[in-house]
């Protein structure tokens, strides 16, 4: 075929060696069809060309910190980044990644965005989501990529405003350590590798404490058990960012701290510039937005006096003074518009605002005077209400100079805490802290979206200061969730959140172990230009937001009397010394406790709550078959529940947790529960049942659960009742008190004790009282322990043939339905004959079975009492001693506990003996330490009933007949 194709065009022959049909893996060309030269054939072939194997130079250093080892490696990933670098520590790894923007910049600001994120293949695990991928960034990705944004921000050179995007992912996480230090870290090398011109490196370290030692970088097991969580960020010589969660630090103490992570953080830098020196790129000269001498000398001119006139006026408010300054701004414009100075007006925001910081500022270090005219250390002044919106669980309205926060407390279920799919932490979270910054609290226009980084990023500052002062999740299950929602905005709304949430969480009942109070504090310095270093500095205590927006540093501290337990530090220049900071906690803490007097001063301890609109919580203890009741099919039973009350219900382990509305839904739920769950039979409680069966001497009803209870005929009411069916029908719904419950469980309900009793009667019927009932419970007494205790438990007959007034249970033994039809009488019989109660130590002869009497109040079955009596008559004799003997065969009927009788070893076993009682009865008798345990079959012993085993077998004991 080869031959064939040179014949047909010689220019074949000088085709190159790719070209060819062999080189391409083809094999042959036949009848139309085209085949593939195997791997074997290739490699016979000479003339094949071997597919390289790529290089990829790889450039890593290693180093330790702490007893950690950690490696940064470029050039295996990501190479066509302007930088990416990985860093691991054990098996955790984090791929950082910048790219920046060409071209000119037209803004007047720094557009840096920092992505985080942390993808569930890090961890092995799919996505639980309906598409199984990833979505939106969450909570923990955007508060990660703040973490890394703050510290890296200041270092770009002024008048850099070119787009940079920092992505910093996770590739694989062991669970031990938090990503969120190395990816800062990682990102800072990868600046360095980059042509970015950046003032780095930096270093960023965690530090935590457990029994006083602190520990650098701990792990996640080892944060649990800390009481600080300190993140550090830091140049070789200065601050850059802090980031605390703490258990009620001292200053002293985190000050320790701070001074022990600067050195640690610095380790991370040596490495970085070792990196960059081996791969690093040169750093491009990008073009800087600089803001022309000429431009800021005229506009000074012109704007310098009249910006000093307004803030040296404390009269001015927030919104006068921002009228002033614009109206400034306009005259301004004006002269430029004559003068046609193109480049000056389009500067011109930017000026006034160089201007008016300038005025600020050097008005602050020469004369220690601020904007509204407070001493550097004065707390503007406060208004604080608890309670202002009574139908909630708790709220209040915190007021700070201008800056005014309302929040909110609502309680849920355990089962209504947050779902957390991070990467590292727990799965849950119980307490919640969202923070809202609308709008019209600047008197603005704007459109409301979704997550807001600075929203999430204040929010989680102030619920890191709440939680160290919540009770235990033991002692305190339910979720709580603080709507912080910004009315007025002059300066950090954060810590008027910390304030507000914790006098609404006291309102709300929750018991707090005290306040907690937050402040910030801001600095002004003066620099100086030759080298860099600062000559003088103010600390200003609780800044407004424009001595925010013109000052150094924005130092947010919150705590309780007794210590911190919240911080975050920004900061604008490219670091402040560490001394200036720790110099800063002084004032923080004065202006803390200053606030923290007022807060104790509106509401000191937690609120209990009275008024039946207030929300309820209740949480019940059940069994979980119980629980399974409850949900119900796929929980439609729960389900059910919720929609006809429009209650809330969770269940957990063995908990049932209830948030209602307000009392009266809550009662709707709790009885809907007992009734179909049950709960714990007492003496005198109150219980709401449906009749499921009508008897001529009473009716059974169902309730608490299930359970069977009988409301005898005598029990109805308290006038005579001929027939059952006239007072209750089948399916009826009554509620019913409880008077009685023998030691089997058999339950006795009474009608008539939650009926008024008429005047009339008032010395006929019996009186008994719940209260009485409770201080005293009585367990129902059979016939024959009656007859053994002669002296309790007695009704004496008045000769007028009233029933004398007694809180003792009848002595009635109740067993099912069955045989409540032969043996059932009320507490209302009364005795034929005239008797008096036995006196203490008569004997047992002297007292006779009770003869009942068909009252006019109790209409019974014909013949049921004489038959009953008769029955007890042969059943039971009565011996001196106090002691219950069944003469004749004992029956299932006739034997209880107490009975004594002679039975014949029927079988012997390892652990006991099976006993045959007579009349077809077994019983069971368990060998006792050091006892007897050498029996015969057949032997005859005497034994005593002690009790029943969970499947109704009797438990029997020798008797020591002597």
């Amino acid at each position: 075929m080869a031959s064939m194709a040179n014949r047909a065009n010689p220019l074949l022959n000088n085709l190159p060696h790719f070209l060819t049909w062999r080189a391409l893996g083809f094999r042959t060309i036949c009848s139309g069809r085209m085949g593939f030269s195997s791997q074997s054939q290739r490699q016979l072939d000479p003339e094949s060309p071997v597919v390289g194997t790529k290089v990829l130079e790889t450039f890593k250093e290693e180093f330790e910190i702490g007893d950690r080892l950690i490696t940064l490696e470029s050039g295996k990933m990501a190479r066509f980044a302007n930088g990416a670098v990985v860093l691991g520590m054990e098996e955790t790894k984090v791929l950082s990644t910048v790219a920046a923007a060409k071209g000119d910049a037209v803004r007047d600001f720094l557009p840096l965005t920092v992505d985080y994120q942390e993808k569930q293949f890090a961890q092995g695990v799919i996505p639980n989501t309906f598409m199984r991928r990833e979505g939106a960034p969450k909570e923990r990705e955007l508060l990660c990529g703040r973490i890394i944004d703050r510290p890296l921000r200041p270092l770009f050179p002024a008048g850099f405003y070119h787009e940079v995007q920092v992505t910093a992912s996770v590739l694989s996480s062991d669970g031990k350590q938090d990503p969120d230090v190395l990816a800062a870290n990682a990102t800072s090398a990868a600046l360095m590798l980059s042509d970015i011109p950046w003032a780095g490196p930096i270093g960023v370290i965690r530090i935590g404490r457990i029994s006083g030692q602190f520990i650098v970088n701990p792990t996640m097991d080892e944060l649990s058990l800390s009481d600080l969580n300190l993140v550090y960020a830091c140049t070789r010589d200065k601050t850059l960012m802090i980031d605390v969660q703490a258990r009620e630090i001292s200053e002293k103490d985190l000050e320790a701290g701070l001074r022990l992570a600067h050195p640690e953080a610095v380790k991370y830098i040596e490495p970085q510039i070792k990196l960059a020196a081996k791969a690093g790129k040169h750093k491009k000269a990008y073009k800087l937005s600089m803001m022309p001498d000429r431009t800021l000398e005229k506009v000074g001119k012109l704007a310098e006096a009249p910006i000093e006139a307004v803030f040296t006026d404390p009269t001015y408010g927030k919104f006068e003074r921002g009228e002033a300054l614009e109206n400034i701004t306009q005259d301004v414009k004006k002269v430029l518009e004559e003068e046609c100075d193109e480049e000056s007006l389009r500067l011109l925001p930017k000026a006034v605002d160089t201007v008016r910081k300038k005025v600020v500022r050097g008005r602050i270090i020469a004369e220690g005077f601020r904007l509204d005219g407070r001493r550097l250390d004065e707390v503007r002044p406060l208004y604080c209400e608890a309670g202002n919106l009574p139908m909630l669980h708790g709220s209040s309205l915190f007021n700070r100079g201008d800056t005014q926060v309302l929040c909110t407390v609502t309680l849920g279920a355990p089962g209504d805490a947050q779902r957390l799919e991070s990467i590292v932490g727990p799965p849950t979270k119980r307490f919640m802290l969202h923070y809202s910054f609308p709008p019209f609290c600047i008197n603005e226009v704007g459109k409301r979206g979704g997550l807001n980084r600075r929203e999430v990023g204040h929010g989680t500052l102030a619920e890191k200061a709440l939680l160290a002062v919540l009770p235990p999740e033991d002692d305190f299950p339910y979720t709580v969730r603080i709507n912080s929602e910004v009315m007025a905005s002059d300066g950090s709304t954060s810590m008027a959140t910390v304030c507000g949430g914790s006098m609404a969480l006291m309102d709300a009942g929750i018991p707090l172990r005290e306040h907690v109070a937050g402040v910030s504090v801001g600095l002004v310095s003066e620099v100086d230009q030759s080298t860099g270093s600062i000559k003088d500095y103010c600390i200003l205590t609780d800044i407004l937001g424009l001595e925010d927006h013109l000052g150094d540093m924005d130092f947010k501290i919150a705590g309780t009397q007794r210590g911190i337990t919240a911080i975050q530090l920004d900061i604008k220049p490219a670091g402040i010394p560490l001394d200036i900071i720790c110099e800063s906690l002084e004032p923080a803490r004065k202006g803390r406790i200053q606030i923290l007097d007022h807060m104790e001063r509106e509401i000191s301890v937690p609120r209990t709550q009275d008024d039946r609109n207030s929300p309820r919580l209740a949480t019940l203890k059940y069994s979980n078959d119980a629980l399974r009741r409850l949900l119900g099919p796929l929980g439609a039973l729960k389900r059910k529940i919720e929609d006809e009350t429009g209650a809330r219900i969770s269940v957990s382990d063995g908990t049932l947790t209830i948030v209602a509305k307000n009392q009266s839904v809550m009662e709707k739920v709790l009885e809907k529960v007992d009734f179909i769950l049950g709960r714990e039979i007492e003496i005198g409680g109150i219980y709401k049942g449906r009749v499921s069966s009508i008897k001529e001497y009473g009716a059974f009803v169902e309730f608490n659960g299930g359970q069977q209870g009988l409301l005898h005929i005598s029990e109805l009411s308290h006038e005579p009742v001929s027939r059952v069916s006239d007072v209750v029908s089948i399916g009826e719904q009554l509620s019913l008190i409880c008077i009685g419950q023998d030691v089997r469980g058999n339950i006795k309900l009474s009608l008539k004790a939650t009926l008024p009793r008429p005047r009339s009667q008032t010395n006929n019927v019996v009186e008994e009282s719940v209260s009485s009932t409770k201080e005293a419970p009585s367990i129902w007494a059979s016939a024959g322990d009656l007859s053994s205790n002669g002296q309790q438990n007695q009704s004496s007959i008045s000769e007028a043939g009233g029933i004398n007034t007694s809180t003792s249970s009848p002595p009635i033994l109740i067993r099912s339905a069955a045989e409540c039809d032969e043996e059932e009488k009320s507490a209302g019989l009364v005795q034929n004959s005239k008797a008096t109660s036995r006196p203490v130590g008569a004997s047992e002869t002297d007292h006779k079975p009770k003869t009942f009497h068909q009252d006019s109040s109790v209409l019974a079955k014909p013949g049921l009492l004489q038959t009953i009596n008769d029955k007890m008559s042969k059943s039971f004799s009565q011996k001196e001693g106090d002691k219950t003997e069944v003469r004749s065969p004992v029956t299932a009927k006739t034997l209880k506990i107490g009975t004594k009788v002679t039975a014949k070893v029927y079988q012997i076993r390892t652990g006991g003996l099976v006993l045959d009682l007579g009349g077809g009865i077994r019983g069971m008798y368990r060998f006792e330490t050091n006892g007897k345990n050498d029996f015969e079959v057949d032997d005859e012993l005497r034994v005593v009933c002690v009790s029943f085993s969970s499947k109704g077998i009797p438990v029997m004991s020798l008797v020591d007949d002597e």
